[in-house]
């Protein structure tokens, strides 16, 4: 019964004991429109006309109690499908209700409604249908094998976070902005206008539905108010309504209107379409700090009612779950989380002081109490933040339940600046759905996949041939028995990795076409800075700043690979390559040794070692400038991402035993985190070896380190701890966060799961429950190396 109220202990309590359910809803609804209007209007204002079909016809939840209102279906726990993104099968569904981890309950009834109804109309309609319809055989070859993923196989572009555009003003004066540029529009010389006319006519009718659902939420509450026996339940629906007459139509006036303005539009985007990942607030204690103070001045707020709020606000996201996948895109991302991101503290976006405020310490303390899997909490760490701040976060963080992590301010501006941002705009910058930096508000910055690096080695090392699907899937660029130095090993290496990296950017291309053209997303456009004045739709490359993001996973497990092979082979010569490829054959089974000098007497990535760093560092450098750069079609430009979600689990289940000594089937290396048992010399160790490549030329990277509880005990494990921090963003480091639990506990949990229900740990960039872990995860969270400051 966590909770800083008794409302919201029994809000908070059944967030999380109700069980995640599928609705129809959603489909049906949008079923009927499409039948009825496909092909009347042109696409964009089909979109936003389906939109508005759905705001004015869906159900309305008021749960008791509650003061902030809007479901992303019929009420918590409850998701919808997205039949024109995924028209999930019969099968699919059958799958999802049975399944031991992430599981959603389907009914029988449903189950006939997608078989009669909805699936024979949206079949060959949906963007996944078109999509892998329009992929290459080698594309198709080469997902199936492993070498990469989609993101957009079952869902929408997505990545788009808040920034402070409609504290300032209500859909009112969005929508006459609209019109305004409707009217400006030059019909002779400009020859697109006409598309620019039905973009912008789409994101007009889009602010009118989310002023629709406001409206119809304040109608609502006066009814349920009508019906209320409890005078001061009665008295909060009518406040309820009083906010919905205000947000979203206008701009709010109140930190409790703002903070409902922000969640109708959260509503709104993720109604819309299932975008990967969900739409984050951003920097909310900067955009909600000014209605705080005036408040507070005026006495209308305190400190207890603002906290209570900001708890009911927790509870919503995590009512969200995430939308159904199933598949390779389950294997990716297995988890219930929607990715919804807080950056707090940090810099004033507006001054570029120091941004920590009264607001931000009310979001620590409601992340402290609530430890919900959602929303996903960081803080931004900048030079000019109070030691107290980092302090604080440190101590919720060491409670062991993964959050918050953390980030470097200065490094991620500048990862902005380097990448073409203005500095005004980066300083709206930060991350969202795990460690991706974008600028709030600014920018499209679409994650399309998570490229497997070391099983491009694997392809190296056997030819091109992929033992997994028994296929030669990739070019032919020699037998490694023959190579004669590491160089030409290298240069084999970075043949496989280009020309895989070809076939998924040209994969990439033609599904941001089909996004384009098929699918826009205009109410996400109403609020992304360029869409309105390029006419463009955020899915067409509408927005001020285009990235497109490859996520870069395993660069440990490659680069203590190749230094095996460096080392043993080629300099050492302890070994043949030969021997060595015959003993990855094997598992290394009856090749002991071999095993034993490659696993325990390597140089390894992770204990600032130069000689295994500047290989990581060639490998970094080249998987990058093969990437980033490049042009995507709808104008964006390619940058890189190094986080896997739960996708090192599934590239490595696709592969053979690795040349580092890593036994077939086994994850592979997160983010940055070097391999499970390699980083032997420390913690700060570890962050010399991850500082020494660029990370502001990328897009975010992601460190995981595990402490147990007694290593980092007491104030002294507080100072070190922040210390340690301090130091890697010193050193220009991106983000870190922590594991902080005993190894003997995972243990037990993993045998005694019905005692451990509540037990959350850090994955990749997000927190999820142990239990909802499949055993392969577990088994690699529990072998991360346990650090210590000793």
């Amino acid at each position: 019964m966590r909770g800083y109220t008794e409302r919201t202990k029994m809000l908070r309590l059944e967030s999380v004991s109700t069980q995640p359910r599928v609705s129809l809803e959603r489909a049906l609804l949008e079923t009927e429109f499409y039948k009825n209007n496909f092909g009347t209007v042109e696409i964009p204002v089909l979109r936003a006309m389906n939109f508005k079909y759905l705001m004015e016809n869906r159900k309305l939840y008021i749960g008791e109690g509650e003061l902030i209102v809007g479901e992303k279906s019929e009420g918590p726990q409850v998701v919808p499908t997205f039949p024109e993104l995924c028209a999930h099968t019969v099968e699919d569904m059958t799958v999802m209700n049975e399944r031991k981890y992430i599981n959603f309950k389907v009914n029988e009834e449903d189950k006939t409604v997608q078989a009669e109804t909805i699936l024979p109309y949206w079949q060959n309609k949906s963007t996944r249908d078109k999509i892998l319809a329009s992929m290459t055989q080698e594309w198709k070859d080469c997902y199936a094998a492993g070498m990469f993923t989609e993101f957009m196989e079952q869902r929408a572009p997505g990545h788009t976070v808040a920034d402070d555009k409609f504290y300032h003003k209500g859909f009112l004066e969005f929508k006459k902005e609209i019109l305004e540029a409707i009217d400006e529009l030059d019909f002779l010389n400009d020859k697109d206008a006409y598309d620019k006319k039905a973009q912008l006519e789409a994101m007009a009718i889009s602010c009118d539905a989310i002023m629709i659902y406001g409206q119809r939420y304040a109608a609502y509450a006066r009814e349920l108010a009508e019906k209320e026996t409890n005078p001061k339940r009665k008295e909060e629906l009518l406040w309820i309504a009083g906010n919905c007459d205000v947000v979203p139509a206008n701009k709010p006036e109140t930190y409790a209107q703002a903070l409902q303005m922000y969640w109708f539009v959260h509503i709104g985007i993720t109604t819309e379409l299932n975008t990967w990942d969900a739409f984050s607030p951003g920097k909310l204690d900067q955009y909600l700090y000014p209605f705080y103070k005036k408040e507070k001045e005026s006495g209308t707020i305190d400190y207890h009612k603002a906290r209570e709020l900001m708890e009911c606000l927790w509870i919503k996201f995590n009512n969200q779950p995430a939308p159904p996948k199933v598949g390779i895109t389950l294997k990716e991302s297995g988890t219930y989380t929607d990715f919804a991101n807080f950056n707090t503290g940090g810099i004033n976006p507006y001054t570029g002081e120091d941004g920590v405020n009264e607001v931000s310490y009310i979001i620590l303390d409601t992340m402290d109490e609530m430890r919900l899997l959602q929303p996903s909490s960081n803080v931004q760490i900048s030079e000019k933040t109070p030691d107290e701040f980092l302090k604080r976060a440190v101590e919720i963080s060491r409670k062991g339940w993964g959050q918050p992590a953390f980030y470097n301010t200065e490094e991620l501006i500048q990862e902005l600046i380097n990448a073409g941002k203005s500095l005004e705009d980066a300083r709206f910058g930060g991350s969202s759905g795990c460690v991706e930096t974008g600028c709030h508000g600014r920018e499209a910055y679409v994650l399309t996949g998570y490229l497997n690096v070391p099983k491009i080695f694997e392809l190296t090392m056997n030819n091109g041939f992929d033992k997994y699907t028994n296929k030669q899937i990739s070019i032919q660029t020699g037998n490694p028995e023959d190579f004669k130095s590491y160089a030409e090993l290298e240069a084999a290496f970075f043949k496989q990795l280009e020309y895989i990296i070809n076939v998924k950017i040209r994969g990439n291309n033609v599904i941001e076409k089909i996004f384009a053209e098929h699918m826009p997303s205009p109410f996400m456009s109403v609020l992304t800075t360029g869409c309105k004045e390029s006419g463009k739709d955020y899915n067409a490359g509408g927005a001020k700043y285009n990235t497109r993001y490859i996520q870069i996973v395993g660069i440990g497990t490659i680069t203590d690979c190749l230094a095996s092979i460096k080392y043993n082979v080629f300099e050492q010569r302890r070994f043949t390559m030969k021997e060595l490829l015959a003993a990855i054959d094997a598992n290394f089974e009856g090749h002991e040794m071999i095993h034993n000098l490659v696993l325990n007497h390597t140089p390894k990535y992770g204990n600032d070692d130069d000689y295994a760093d500047d290989i990581m560092l060639d490998v970094f450098e080249n998987v990058r400038d093969r990437i980033r750069g490049r042009k995507a079609v709808c104008g964006g430009t390619y940058q890189i991402d190094m986080l896997p979600t739960t996708c090192h689990v599934y590239f490595g289940s696709v592969m053979t035993a690795s040349a580092n000594g890593r036994l077939k089937e086994k994850p592979v290396t997160d983010g940055i985190s070097p391999e499970k048992g390699a980083d032997t010399n420390g913690p700060t160790a570890v962050i010399k070896s991850c500082a020494k490549m660029d990370h502001t030329s990328t897009g975010g990277t992601l460190l995981n380190q595990k402490f147990t509880p007694s290593s980092i005990a007491g104030e002294e494990g507080l100072d070190n701890v922040s210390a340690l921090i301090r130091a890697y963003f010193h050193m220009m480091g991106h983000h870190i966060q922590f594991n902080v639990i005993d190894k003997s506990t995972l243990l037990d949990a993993q045998k005694n799961p019905d005692e451990y229900k509540d037990l959350i740990v850090r994955v990749a960039g997000y927190s999820d429950h142990f239990n909802n872990l499949e055993k392969a995860l577990q088994d690699e969270i529990i072998d991360r190396t346990e650090q210590s400051f000793n």
